[in-house]
């Protein structure tokens, strides 16, 4: 992923340049979690490196204690409470960047669905387009997933 991205919040108070680098594939999450953080159906989520995340603004941070016992620290703006990405303690050198908020997410469509057990039933997932009860179970499935094709 050789692209510069840029993004930022809705009211752009933060702003942000995702380097190149490492990237995973974009794709949706389905959980009860997620649709309550967001207040929608899903969210969307795109595995970067933490130090590929050049952000500028005042930025908060919300803590969260997830299920599976990992502490999650979601940052996004200060001022219009946008969410830009999350970091976990199990993997704390990615970030887990909301690519809603890019610049180019027109662009973008998830290359895979999780969590789709909880899915609301009006949602129709593409049948080309993989499709998991919950999620990968290690880091060797979210690979074999979402990895870029690094041809």
């Amino acid at each position: 992923m050789t692209e510069l991205l840029s993004g930022g919040c809705l009211c752009g108070a933060v702003r942000y340049k995702l380097k190149p680098g490492f990237r995973m594939k974009p794709y949706a999450c389905h959980c009860t979690d997620c649709q309550r953080r967001t207040g929608s159906a899903f969210s969307s989520h795109m595995l970067v490196m933490l130090a590929d995340i050049e952000l500028t603004g005042e930025t908060d941070v919300g803590e969260f204690v997830q299920p599976s016992g990992v502490r999650s620290r979601i940052v996004g703006c200060a001022k219009c409470r946008a969410r830009i990405y999350a970091t976990n303690d199990k993997r704390p050198d990615m970030a887990s960047l909301r690519w809603g908020t890019l610049d180019n997410a027109h662009q973008m469509n998830p290359e895979a669905h999780l969590w789709v057990k909880s899915k609301q039933p009006w949602i129709t997932i593409p049948d080309d387009v993989p499709a998991l009860e919950t999620q990968p179970d290690d880091d060797a499935g979210w690979m074999k997933l979402l990895a870029p094709d690094l041809r």
